[in-house]
């Protein structure tokens, strides 16, 4: 059986959790006692019992015996440098379910992007919590250390990364996994359903991006993410 995985702000001795942690343990119909293991979602985790839990607040008390180290074979869930995932905003769920499947690929971020082509121009305050959320629990289901962070969107125009972009082009000849040498960080980017302008593509290609071949078929807005990401996580474990 499986130990239930919580997320908390911080790991301290004491954790005092509030009304939303408190339904996740709840609906798993944990009671005092029960051990779980708690993360931080920036890599820290350890074990933990719940010492009281009533309606909208529990209290959960740190296994300070098992030691700092508790869990560490873990981090091989984590790929070798971060990969960030560029994105162009997509309509109706298509973003959630993208969100949902690159946390449960190994992304550190998730970075919104506005196109010319875009399938939308904006993004609400409430979708962009939600997105949160869907990566939180895609997270917590993974048994990932790390929650992505997703990013509000901005022009892709002022996208900046660390280490290498590559960026899925129809026509490029270049494969990602021959690319991937895990020297410095990585930036996948996935463009709208109309694919980017000629002019986003010189642009980026100025800036050092590499375009890479997603193989002779056509994939969706929503596929070809994953399809980069999967390509990425099998080179890397």
């Amino acid at each position: 059986m499986s130990i239930h995985r919580v997320r908390v702000p911080e790991l301290a001795a004491r954790l005092v959790l509030g009304p939303q942690e408190v339904r996740h343990l709840q609906v798993m119909r944990l009671r005092p006692g029960d051990r779980v293991q708690v993360f931080d979602g920036q890599g820290g985790e350890a074990p933990a019992e719940i010492a009281e839990l009533e309606e909208g607040r529990a209290v959960l008390t740190l296994d300070l015996t098992a030691g700092p180290d508790a869990g560490a074979a873990d981090l091989g869930r984590e790929t070798p440098q971060p990969v960030t995932l560029a994105i162009a905003l997509l309509k109706g769920d298509k973003l959630a379910d993208v969100v949902r499947a690159a946390t449960e690929l190994g992304v550190a971020r998730v970075q919104l992007l506005v196109t010319a082509h875009a399938d939308a121009r904006e993004i609400g305050a409430q979708k962009l919590v939600r997105l949160r959320r869907v990566a939180e629990e895609a997270a917590r289901q993974s048994r990932r250390r790390v929650v992505p962070e997703v990013l509000g969107p901005l022009p892709l125009a002022r996208l900046t990364w660390e280490g290498r972009l590559v960026v899925a082009h129809p026509g490029a000849e270049a494969r990602l996994p021959d690319l991937l040498d895990w020297a410095a960080p990585l930036t996948v980017l996935s463009g709208p359903e109309g694919g980017f302008s000629e002019t986003e593509i010189a642009g980026l290609l100025a800036r050092g991006a590499v375009p890479v071949t997603l193989g002779p078929r056509i994939l969706r807005a929503e596929t070809a993410p994953l399809a980069m990401l999967g390509a990425v996580v099998a080179t890397g474990v």
